[in-house]
């Protein structure tokens, strides 16, 4: 017993120390956020604006965005706290999902249109040929970790045209 005490106390430690590197790391390596002109030029060309909220069925202490998006022909404008963490995403998606297994169940109808590369305000572009008008909701997803953050629907649900 006596030597395996010092294995579990090292043991423990270690993966503490991983622990922490998974939360820390994503912090340390985030890139700037943009400057307020960036994000108030993007947010002027918007047709659509939403809400994150830390209050969805799949957010929970770590996975978590709050504040408001605004969606543009062309520019996605964020401006708020997203929880700090590795590989997070953001999709526009034809029907609002709200956790994890509603994602997963409608990943197939989404479009990725971006990486979130900040833990605050964000601007990103749209890609090519994605048109806003096609989805109502946006999303941040955690692709490595295969975590939901926080949705925002943008836009009504047209259930005849939704996916089942």
């Amino acid at each position: 017993m006596r030597r395996l005490l010092p294995l579990l106390t090292h043991l423990l430690a270690v993966l503490i120390g991983f622990a922490a590197g998974i939360y820390v790391l994503p912090i340390l390596t985030a890139q700037p956020e943009p400057d307020e002109a960036a994000v108030t030029a993007a947010r002027a060309g918007a047709t659509y604006q939403a809400a994150f909220r830390r209050s969805l069925a799949g957010s929970d202490l770590l996975h978590w965005a709050e504040g408001t998006v605004a969606l543009g022909p062309e520019m996605i404008a964020f401006n708020g706290r997203v929880a700090p963490g590795p590989d997070y995403k953001l999709y526009l998606s034809p029907v609002f999902v709200e956790d994890e297994a509603s994602f997963e169940r409608h990943k197939l109808q989404m479009v990725r249109v971006g990486e979130v590369r900040s833990f605050g305000d964000f601007v990103v572009a749209l890609p090519a040929g994605v048109d806003i008008e096609r989805y109502n909701t946006v999303v941040i997803w955690c692709e490595t970790f295969r975590e939901f953050i926080s949705a925002a629907r943008y836009r009504p649900q047209d259930d005849s045209a939704a996916p089942s």
